[in-house]
């Protein structure tokens, strides 16, 4: 591999408690128990209004989806704050730098969040590009309105791969979502999953491609 890009929710930031957090808060009202980091994986999936479905155990109401997006949103952007890069990261993108290979970050959180949050860690000097959504794409990210996700990231990866001007068959994708793969095998890169995001461990080796515990061991795989 010549290339690697990298997600950045869930993968090299480490948001997880910012979006189990957020989602209790916003379920609260419910009455439904709170979820912890493992509970919440066997529950989510994608598009995520089926996972409110499913945690709701029932279809949601009309403008009741735009509702919990919108406090979802308050919550995790306020929770969010207190999270940091995932343990290994910095030492993972300081390895492949060493190797003189190239890195990017493609990310479906907003771009002029994703931008000046990755200079806030000091690693923005590691990516030859950095897109986040509203720049490749007008897809929605953790959103995506109702409708079927999956392909947004797909169309982003597209455009990213095209701007770098590279072969998507010496990019690696390092994420941890089942979106991250299906936008690999869609540009004919290939992939490894990270288990630290929201996707459990059980569906993301459904999809027959590397799943690590870390960002060092994705490394292994380039």
């Amino acid at each position: 591999m010549r290339h690697i890009v990298w997600d950045w929710n869930g993968t090299l930031f480490h948001d997880i408690d910012a979006v189990v957090g957020a989602t209790n808060l916003v379920f609260e009202p419910y009455g439904i128990a709170a979820y912890d980091a493992d509970g919440f994986r066997a529950v989510y999936t994608r598009p995520i209004w089926a996972a409110y479905e499913r945690m709701l155990g029932r279809p949601l109401n009309d403008g009741e989806w735009e509702r919990l997006d919108l406090g979802f949103h308050e919550h995790y952007h306020r929770l969010m704050l207190e999270c940091g890069l995932t343990a290994d990261a910095v030492g993972a993108l300081e390895a492949w730098s060493a190797t003189g290979n190239g890195q990017s970050l493609l990310s479906m959180w907003t771009h002029d969040r994703l931008g000046p949050k990755v200079a806030e860690f000091g690693i923005d000097h590691h990516f030859s590009r950095i897109d986040g959504l509203g720049i490749l794409s007008s897809s929605a990210g953790h959103s995506g309105g109702r409708q079927t996700s999956g392909g947004h990231k797909a169309d982003s990866m597209v455009a990213h791969i095209a701007a770098l001007g590279i072969d998507p068959e010496n990019v690696l994708v390092i994420g941890d979502s089942l979106d991250d793969a299906h936008a690999a095998q869609h540009v004919g890169a290939r992939a490894v999953l990270y288990t630290g995001g929201m996707t459990s461990r059980t569906d993301l080796h459904a999809l027959g491609v590397p799943v690590v515990d870390s960002l060092t061991e994705a490394l292994n795989h380039a």
